[in-house]
């Protein structure tokens, strides 16, 4: 995770937009669909608490069964606390990671999705700190987009 966004969220939601119209994946679209919607503000959709709202960069396909992949931008929420079956990005012993938290007989465990054996139970002499929640997975399938992504983290 060593290509990762480290900065708070600070956008605005005052910009205007190009009218966004509905978008019909199956088929042709409805006579409705002739009307066009306000733009649409992702801010407003997948932040629901700005200040403690960091994204991510994924490096590896390691959580590819939770549909986490490389390059993918993780959303994550500092606000929310952990609970079992969350996604976390969290830290052990300085290494930052991206796991699924499994709470048994009140014992923290950190787990790989897909891989049965990939649990870390936590024991009380590791240094663990779960820095957020994942709330959004965003997956970037246009190679420009891609591109242009990478250079503007250099």
């Amino acid at each position: 995770m060593s290509n990762s966004f480290k900065a708070a969220y600070t956008g605005t939601k005052n910009f205007t937009q190009q009218q966004v119209r509905t978008a019909n994946a199956t088929g042709f679209g409805a006579a409705a669909d002739d009307y066009a919607e306000r733009g649409i503000d992702l801010n407003e959709h997948l932040i629901m608490n700005k200040p403690a709202t960091f994204f991510f960069r994924v490096n590896n396909n390691t959580m590819a069964a939770a549909g986490i992949h490389k390059n993918n931008v993780l959303i994550v929420d500092r606000s929310i606390r952990p609970a079992d079956g969350k996604i976390v990005v969290a830290t052990i012993d300085g290494e930052l990671l991206i796991r699924r938290v499994l709470l048994r007989n009140s014992k923290l465990m950190l787990t790989i999705d897909g891989d049965a054996q990939s649990w870390v139970a936590i024991n009380e002499f590791q240094q663990i700190t779960v820095w957020g929640i994942v709330t959004c997975i965003i997956n970037m399938v246009e190679p420009a987009l891609l591109q242009y992504a990478n250079a503007a983290m250099k």
